[in-house]
């Protein structure tokens, strides 16, 4: 098999194929040098990925860019987190894992956070997971409940939506599970079941054309250039079925999602970082910021994820002006609190650039913090999974009451060089008590 042939097979719905396919890559290709450059926010098809990636795709596209690290995030589920961290170690790329969900903070329940047109509603996350949840566990019925909750929440989109436009009715099983490899489904899934639904129902483009205009409130004559950019469609078709204001639209409630305090206790049990997720500052639950950090630090958040291109790469001067000032805030504020920053690009939407330039005018400004916070996850991911010894743990807390050290150490861990397979067994053999001190001196040496 050729080397394209066995990058698109990193994509296969097949696990062992997927696997057998990298394993191939690692022998033949031949990766750059590590450059300072991360992206700690990467989406895979196990919930969302723009392009259709698995966790190996996007560990392998992003040695192959030459980045220093990368995180898997996916909403709701954590399918691919063994695959991630085994892609991880083949690559000899710094790894870490995250989740992230929507929760409701009754305390803001009266303003939008980071969740938009939705009062009481922020995303969140857990970062550097170290393992799935023990089958039996409370964790792991716990991490059933978000994957049970995702779908109660797309069937009832779906029903909304077929009763309203009944000539692209959709069935979730038949049209939308297909599209991931496990049936977790989001609502863009659900977007493109719709669009291909609709190009079955018409195929003459004049009348899709007069099907989709007044839903996406465009011109018939401008429709087909829409259809052409399969993105640009999608988000529009989204804005007209499942976002506010959309026809398949409820506003939530507080029994939509999970509650914020649930949530971050979940992901402290777990072993990982309960991580405020925040959108660019301007919403009403962002705009105090000392505030918002505060609160979902004493709701147990220890960290920040942060999706920079929202808040510099902006053609209107005056909301770059005002975005990049939130930034500025944001940053200082998780300075003042001790609080790792994790960044990312996402990649569940087209036409996002695949990594933030920290060497850039903007975010140069913030390098040290951002890479700091990603050596905080990788440590967190080494540490938790062959020392058990998390950044939340118990041990972690003894040794490094002050967060300021317990951050350096941390952090310290996370620079050393990346595990391969051979290490990451010696680890093991090791024992966790050894583990920790293997790890230790490997950190004074980095």
């Amino acid at each position: 098999m050729d080397t394209d042939s066995l990058i698109n097979a990193l994509s296969d719905f097949n696990e062992d194929t997927r696997r057998a396919a990298l394993k191939q890559l690692t022998t033949s290709a031949r990766f750059p040098e590590f450059g300072k450059l991360f992206n700690m926010h990467c989406h895979s098809f196990f919930s969302y990925n723009a392009d259709g990636w698995s966790p190996s795709r996007v560990a392998f596209e992003c040695r192959n860019r030459g980045l220093c690290a990368a995180a898997l995030c996916d909403f709701d589920v954590l399918d691919g987190l063994d695959e991630f961290l085994e892609a991880g170690r083949l690559l000899a790329l710094r790894s870490a894992a995250h989740l992230e969900t929507r929760a409701y903070v009754r305390e803001l329940a009266e303003v939008d956070i980071s969740s938009p047109g939705e009062p009481g509603v922020t995303y969140i996350m857990g970062c550097g997971f170290t393992g799935i949840p023990a089958a039996g566990s409370s964790q792991a019925q716990t991490l059933a409940q978000l994957r049970q909750g995702a779908q109660d929440r797309n069937l009832a989109l779906i029903a909304r939506v077929n009763a309203t436009l009944p000539d692209i009715a959709i069935d979730y099983a038949r049209d939308v599970q297909p599209l991931t490899p496990r049936g977790v489904a989001t609502e863009r899934h659900i977007m493109r079941a719709y669009r291909l639904r609709a190009e079955k129902a018409f195929p003459n483009p004049t009348v899709r054309a007069a099907f989709w205009a007044p839903l996406l409130k465009c011109d018939t004559a401008a429709y087909p250039a829409i259809e052409a950019s399969v993105p640009k469609m999608e988000d529009l078709v989204r804005n007209a079925l499942a976002k506010r204001g959309g026809i398949g639209y409820i506003q939530p409630t507080d029994k939509t999602f999970p509650l914020s305090d649930d949530f971050t206790r979940w992901v402290r049990v777990c072993g990982a970082i309960p991580t405020i997720a925040w959108l660019d500052g301007t919403s009403g639950g962002e705009a105090n910021c000392a505030h918002l950090l505060d609160l979902m630090v004493g709701k147990g958040c220890a960290a920040l994820n942060i999706i920079p291109d929202r808040n510099w790469n902006l053609k209107k001067p005056e909301e770059a002006a005002l975005k990049q000032s939130k930034l500025d805030e944001v940053v200082k504020g998780c300075i003042k609190r001790d609080l790792p920053i994790n960044i990312g690009t996402e990649m569940n939407k087209g036409g996002l650039p695949f990594v933030d330039d920290i060497t850039g005018p903007v975010l140069s400004n913030y390098a040290a913090e951002f890479t700091q916070g990603m050596h905080i996850m990788v440590g967190q991911t080494l540490l938790g999974v062959y020392a058990h010894a998390p950044y939340l743990g118990e041990r972690a807390e003894t040794e490094f009451k002050d967060l300021k050290k317990r951050n350096a150490f941390f952090a310290a861990v996370g620079k050393v060089p990346a595990l391969t397979t051979k290490c990451a067994a010696a680890l093991i053999e090791a024992g966790s008590e050894k583990a920790f001190s293997l790890l230790a001196d490997a950190a004074k040496k980095a």
